[in-house]
């Protein structure tokens, strides 16, 4: 049979007891520890924020970092692309300066060398005009068989001398 206690859907003494202590526990718990529990929460969700907001500056500083080294850098390459322009520059400037000492030089050596040919060629003429006097005085002594005086030697010598010139005069035109 069923009786009033055993029907477990109506509450009896203790039920109000439990009840009571449950309340009681309750109210103690968020009197006391639950305020404790949420500030240890909020302190602990503070220090998250505070690691996650410097994380981003750091990660902002980073990469301002990055962004004035590759400044730096670009800027060392410009330096360096005008230090080798420069470079190249100067190279090419000793270049044509050496080009134009080599030319002068090689114009003065060649003036040179054309000045002492002409002269070598009138000591020549000079040195062979006078043996070829000699040798014409000789011959026309022999010839004539007698002795020529001064004055038609150096008459014979004049005309050999314009001979000789006329010649190398015509020699050097070519």
């Amino acid at each position: 049979m069923l009786t009033a206690s055993s029907i477990f859907l109506l509450p009896n003494g203790t039920f109000f007891v439990e009840l009571a202590v449950f309340v009681a526990m309750l109210f103690i718990a968020t009197r006391f520890f639950l305020p404790r529990i949420n500030a240890m929460l909020e302190s602990r969700q503070e220090k998250i924020r505070t690691a996650l907001e410097a994380a981003d500056a750091a990660r902002a500083e980073a990469a301002a970092a990055d962004d004035e080294r590759a400044k730096v850098l670009a800027e060392a390459r410009e330096q360096a692309r005008v230090i080798v322009a420069g470079a190249q520059e100067t190279s090419d400037q000793l270049k044509a300066e050496a080009g134009g000492r080599a030319q002068v030089e090689y114009d003065r050596i060649v003036a040179t060398a054309q000045s002492e040919v002409v002269a070598a060629r009138q000591r020549a003429i000079d040195e062979a005009s006078a043996r070829l006097g000699e040798i014409v005085f000789d011959l026309v002594s022999k010839i004539v068989a007698r002795e020529v005086d001064q004055s038609t030697h150096d008459d014979l010598v004049r005309e050999a001398v314009a001979a000789l010139n006329a010649e190398a005069l015509k020699g050097s035109n070519r």
